[in-house]
């Protein structure tokens, strides 16, 4: 029971991860330290897409479901939850580049947004 708890548990951090290496980016116009861990995101998100490296989470996710009894994901994560369910099969590397410019778009939009913040604050203290 917990063991199987504790699976269900680490499928929705894995969720959260994924949520998060979608918007991060965003997250860090406002709050600026979340780039870091969004930029180490994006960097893992891209050597598993690149490289057949597996992912801790899944692994985790695996020996719990072996500790309740349970079948370990037959393919990955993503695989598993995502591809075919909320998007077709076929659409997978789509989707891999829609979110790589997504995170793309959202570093751009980080930059230019602190470049404007810098240029206002110089300005102000031009005019004092």
């Amino acid at each position: 029971m917990v063991a199987h708890a504790l699976a269900e548990l680490v499928m929705v951090v894995h969720f959260g991860v994924l949520g998060f290496l979608v918007v991060g980016g965003f997250l860090a116009w406002r709050r600026p330290g979340v780039l870091y861990f969004h930029a180490a995101m994006a960097t893992w998100g891209l050597l598993v897409v690149l490289f057949p490296i597996p992912c801790p989470l899944t692994w985790l996710e695996n020996t719990f479901r072996a500790a309740a009894g349970q079948e370990p994901l037959a393919v990955g994560f993503i695989d598993t939850y995502i591809d075919g369910v909320l998007y077709p099969d076929s659409a997978a590397r789509l989707v891999q580049v829609l979110v790589a410019l997504v995170v793309l778009g959202s570093w751009v939009g980080f930059y230019l947004r602190r470049r404007a913040e810098q240029r206002t604050s110089r300005g102000a203290e031009v005019c004092r």
